[in-house]
């Protein structure tokens, strides 16, 4: 694992209403486009994911100093790529965004010891 600091308690429990906030956000970007909503997702909910990922990570990277060297970081830094690229058209939304979240929930859900693993 990474260098790891210090992370205040209440900044833990901020983390947990933030990521439920994360998750709503999210659900409603990944519908709307496995039902392709057009011309795509809500903006709203399309900032709260994105505003409450980056505050996220944040909250990841006080605990993880070198998050973006971990297997948890990067990847982060692909799913933000696959969903830049789907959202500017760059790639086929459908399939890109369904495989965002994919990865992001396999990421997510990996035990500690494989999601903080230092790649590099």
């Amino acid at each position: 694992m990474g260098r790891i600091g210090e992370r205040p308690y209440w900044v833990l429990s901020l983390s947990l209403p933030i990521r439920a906030i994360h998750q709503v956000g999210a659900a409603v970007v990944l519908t709307a486009y496995l039902l392709d909503a057009l011309p795509g997702p809500p903006a709203l909910y399309l900032w709260i994911a994105v505003l409450s990922g980056g505050l996220l990570l944040l909250t990841e990277w006080m605990r993880h100093r070198q998050i973006f060297r971990e297997l948890a970081g990067m990847i982060t830094l692909v799913k933000m790529l696959l969903l830049g690229g789907a959202y500017h058209g760059f790639l086929p939304p459908l399939v890109t965004v369904l495989l965002a979240f994919v990865a992001a929930s396999i990421g997510a859900h990996a035990p500690k010891k494989i999601r903080h693993k230092l790649l590099y």
